[in-house]
């Protein structure tokens, strides 16, 4: 049986406050002086299925930007529990899913993974995805999310038969002091509309115009998933892949796990983010690297691989649909993606456009801006 995780402690919000300068405050300490939402305002559920929200800070501005925006926020416990490394035990992170999928709480508008790190994959068995899937889909859900939480959007597709978003994220994106504002325009861009084009001006040496399903995620993850019920089968696809912190070896070994279990040989393209290499290098072969395995991964599966797409752990990053159709075509530039068929925010009954507007915060590292996903 579910038992409810504890909800943000009154310290913690009390914390979270104070640390919201020049008179902002979040929405849960000071409800008198909030606008009150729309009567038809998108209810936005969070979920924690990852690790813990360490920052309070973090978690203030984030409750403050999205109910500014407009949205009706639920489950907001999720952001203050804690077990070991994770945000609640297994239970907890599972019925923030599960408790939607059963039909025991309002199917949201919006699905918004808090953060990555590890723990997702514990969760796969205890979610009942055909009927989440089914409610999702009847709703129009928007589920978003990246890095650890993409272990959840590839089993919805699995087995829920339903695409997702990969984007922002609470913790990372919309709880940080200064958000990017190429990303958050990319995110509104994206979810208010049924069509959305991205333009990478990377050269690649073949002339294509493919159309199939966009889908993928973290390379980690990905490979994690290979041979189970919860790795989507897409014949025909263009598998999108990103990933932080491997080694170039490592990043080979993963591929070459997708390609032994047939998931590469059933796409048209694979299209590659961010990897984030810095000082990771080959212990035995230090010319071994990136370069290196983007060279093996096209001798080993002969399709086009495409670099440079503008997603990742990285600050500056698209929002996308996955699991939906897309145009993959080259242009006299690079390449260009056309996504289209996934479902939409009414943005009449949002403020969308402060998602961007600053926030007056006590100083914080920068670093987090990175690395908090």
């Amino acid at each position: 049986m579910f038992t409810p995780g504890p909800a943000l402690t009154r310290r913690t919000l009390l914390q979270a406050c104070s640390s919201v300068a020049g008179g902002l405050l979040l929405p849960a300490c000071a409800a008198q002086s909030t606008v009150p939402a729309s009567p038809h305002a998108p209810r936005l559920r969070l979920l924690a299925p990852s690790g813990y929200l360490p920052d309070p800070q973090r978690i203030g501005i984030g409750l403050q930007r999205l109910q500014r925006a407009g949205f009706v926020l639920d489950n907001t416990a999720a952001l203050g529990r804690r077990h070991l490394r994770f945000a609640g035990t297994d239970a907890e992170r599972a019925a923030d899913l599960q408790e939607v999928a059963a039909g025991r709480v309002p199917t949201p508008q919006v699905l918004l993974g808090a953060r990555g790190g590890y723990g997702a994959i514990r969760l796969l068995p205890l979610i009942d995805w055909a009927a989440l899937g089914s409610r999702m889909r009847e709703a129009g859900t928007l589920f978003l999310g990246y890095s650890d939480v993409c272990a959840l959007q590839l089993a919805l597709l699995a087995q829920g038969r339903t695409g997702s978003l990969a984007g922002p994220m609470f913790y990372s994106e919309f709880g940080s002091p200064w958000p990017s504002a190429f990303a958050l325009q990319q995110f509104v861009q994206t979810v208010t509309s049924t069509r959305h084009a991205i333009e990478v001006p990377v050269p690649t040496s073949r002339a294509l115009q493919l159309e199939g399903v966009f889908w993928g995620g973290n390379l980690s993850v990905l490979a994690a998933l290979a041979g189970s019920p919860w790795m989507p089968q897409v014949p025909g696809g263009i598998l999108f892949i990103e990933d932080v912190g491997e080694q170039p070896y490592r990043l080979e070994r993963m591929l070459q796990t997708l390609h032994l279990s047939g998931v590469l040989k059933q796409q048209q393209a694979i299209v590659l983010g961010s990897f984030r290499i810095r000082n990771e290098e080959d212990g035995y072969d230090a010319s071994y690297d990136f370069d290196s395995v983007i060279g093996v991964l096209r001798q080993i599966t002969g399709l086009p691989v495409l670099t440079g797409f503008p997603f990742g752990h990285i600050r500056d990053k698209v929002t996308m649909p996955l699991g939906w159709p897309a145009r993959l075509q080259t242009t006299a530039q690079g390449y260009r993606l056309v996504f289209s068929g996934y479902p939409r925010l009414d943005a009449r009954h949002l403020q969308l456009h402060t998602l961007s507007d600053p926030v007056s915060v006590a100083p914080v590292t920068s670093a987090a801006d990175d690395d908090s996903a």
